[in-house]
């Protein structure tokens, strides 16, 4: 699917297949250029997988924020079915950054919970932009203790910037809502599975982030800042955001040799939104087999490992 929206290392892609179209114009028209169209589309194939396959940190965060990248509700629609949103904190309000419901995956029953972000200007205003205030992580609470009372798997998507810093977030206990969260979350007796599919920033991106399997898509992120602010503060400048990013080991190869997720997701070549229904069927597959593993698990000991495989990070030996 040929996107509207082009990052600067996407360029040289996107000429030749701007040529390419005038060519197919010009076949339609006058000329039989049909040889000279298979050769180029040939090099855009070559050039593509070349692109693709050595792309820095940075490019990776680039893909991850794409306007056109799928969202929490796109998995949402094209995974599971008879999605039913359930809203309220039950406490201040809805808050329209996390969404979440029953619905059905496989002819089961699951609970599924996930930042959302909007697709113009308007929607990321209602949304937020994905940043989550206290009521959302309360939400996301309250979804869950149902879930574990009907005895219902939990999937959470995690594509966000970070948890919302105002002043009125900080009022209504932002830090509390999140914290009180990983401390719910590492104790529920059903399986949780986590998914990263762009955006994993911060305390906002673990508030909904502890669970039993870690997924994460091959061009996310996930780190305790962004490149650029981790730029600010170490620069004072938003310039060093590359040096940053390499220096934060975000990306899905790096966290994967840490032992902080557990899969990477591989996704359509030029990122999930080059082709949306080939990523959605390819998450289904995966989520089928993880859910399928932690279903053999009893209760007590997926609690049991979920600590553990949490307590265990960022634990090393001095040699």
């Amino acid at each position: 699917m040929a996107s509207k929206f082009t990052l600067e290392f996407e360029k040289p892609i996107f000429e030749l297949e701007k040529k390419i179209d005038e060519m197919r114009q010009l076949s339609v028209d006058s000329l039989d250029l049909t040889e000279e169209i298979s050769v180029l589309e040939k090099k855009v194939e070559e050039l593509r997988l070349s692109i693709y396959k050595n792309l820095t940190r940075w490019q990776r965060v680039q893909i991850a924020r794409h306007p056109e990248r799928p969202l929490t509700s796109d998995y949402i629609e094209n995974i599971f079915t008879d999605f039913v949103e359930l809203f309220g904190d039950r406490n201040v309000r809805d808050d329209p950054a996390i969404i979440g419901g029953m619905a059905q995956f496989n002819g089961e029953s699951v609970m599924v919970i996930g930042h959302q972000k909007g697709r113009d200007t308007k929607g990321n205003i209602h949304r937020n932009f994905g940043m989550p205030h206290p009521e959302g992580y309360r939400k996301a609470l309250r979804l869950v203790k149902l879930a574990e009372k009907f005895r219902k798997p939990v999937f959470t998507f995690i594509d966000t910037p970070g948890a919302f810093p105002g002043i009125e977030a900080e009022e209504r206990g932002q830090a509390e809502a999140i914290a009180r969260n990983l401390f719910s979350f590492s104790s529920l007796k059903v399986p949780i599975i986590v998914i990263i599919i762009g955006e994993g920033a911060s305390g906002g991106a673990i508030g909904i982030a502890v669970g039993d399997r870690i997924l994460m898509l091959e061009n996310a992120w996930y780190s305790v800042i962004s490149p650029e602010s981790c730029s600010s503060i170490l620069w004072r400048s938003w310039d060093y955001k590359e040096t940053a990013a390499e220096a934060l080991q975000l990306t899905a190869p790096d966290l994967k040799h840490q032992g902080i997720i557990d899969t990477i997701v591989p996704e359509p070549v030029g990122g999930a939104h080059r082709n949306p229904n080939e990523m959605f069927s390819i998450l289904k597959d995966v989520l089928t087999v993880e859910l399928n593993s932690l279903r053999k698990i009893a209760p007590e000991e997926l609690v049991k490992q979920r600590r553990e495989k949490f307590y265990s990070m960022g634990v090393y030996n001095e040699i």
